[in-house]
C-alpha cells in the first residue's frame, strides 16, 4: 500500500526538492502547504498518512502548534517534523505535541523516507542522539513559553524594549508587560538579562 504524504514547509524551493525525492522512491505526495493553517484544512480534507513538517514556518503557527492540531483530526495523521534546528526546546516541544520523530536537514535523503515509512507504522523516529536528549528533557522538563511569550522573549533578546514590542506585535504595553510577567515567572527570573541567559542556556533562544 502506498504511503500518501503532505508537505509543509514554506519554502517551495524546499516542497519541490522533497516532492522529487519522495516520489522517486514510490511514495505519494498528495499535497503541499506553504503554512500551519493551510496544512490543518488540507490535512482534513487529504488524510495523508504522514505530515513531513518544517518547524519554523514564517507567519502564522508554527511547526509545533501545526502537530498539536494535525493530531487532533480524526483520522490524524502522524507527523513528521523535518528541520534546521536541532534545539532541546524545540525537541521537547514537538515531541510533547505529539510528532512521531524529528529528523534534522542535513540527514540523506534515505533517511527521510525511511523516517516516513516508519512514522506511517507507529514507529518514533529519533536518532540515538536525540532519544537521549529527549529523555533527559523528560526528566527535567524545560519551562513551557506559549508562542507569544516566545515572540516576546526573542524581541527582548535583541533589545528592544516594551513600546517596541507592542508595536512589532501590534498588541497594547500593557499586553506586553503581562507577557514579561509571566516570561519572568515561568524562567524563575527577576531581569531580562537573566531571562536570555536562562533562554540560551535551555535552548528556548
Amino acid at each position: 500500500m502506498t504511503i500518501t504524504v503532505l508537505l509543509v514547509d514554506d519554502h517551495p524551493v524546499v516542497r519541490s526538492g522533497l516532492r522529487a525525492v519522495l516520489e522517486a522512491d514510490d511514495l505519494s505526495v498528495v499535497g503541499e502547504a506553504s503554512t500551519g493553517e493551510e496544512a490543518i484544512v488540507l490535512a482534513g480534507h487529504l488524510r495523508p498518512d504522514v505530515v513531513l513538517c518544517d518547524l519554523r514556518l514564517g507567519a502564522g503557527i508554527d511547526g509545533i502548534e501545526t502537530t498539536a492540531a494535525l493530531r487532533a483530526l480524526t483520522p490524524a495523521p502522524a507527523v513528521l517534523i523535518l528541520t534546521t534546528f536541532d534545539r532541546d526546546a524545540e525537541i521537547l516541544g514537538a515531541i510533547g505535541a505529539g510528532a512521531a520523530g524529528y529528523v534534522l536537514k542535513d540527514v540523506s535523503p534515505e533517511a527521510i523516507i525511511d523516517g516516513i515509512r516508519r512514522a506511517a507504522t507507529g514507529d518514533m523516529v529519533l536518532t540515538p542522539e536525540l532519544t537521549t536528549r529527549v529523555l533527559k528533557g523528560m526528566r527535567s522538563p524545560l519551562p513551557r513559553l506559549t508562542a507569544r511569550e516566545l515572540e516576546v522573549l526573542r524581541l527582548i533578546a535583541t533589545g528592544a524594549g516594551n513600546k517596541e514590542i507592542a508595536r512589532v506585535l501590534f498588541v497594547t504595553e500593557a499586553t506586553v508587560k503581562s507577557h514579561v510577567s509571566h516570561i519572568f515567572t515561568k524562567l524563575d527570573v527577576d531581569s531580562r538579562s537573566r531571562a536570555i541567559h536562562v533562554a540560551r542556556e535551555t535552548g528556548l533562544l
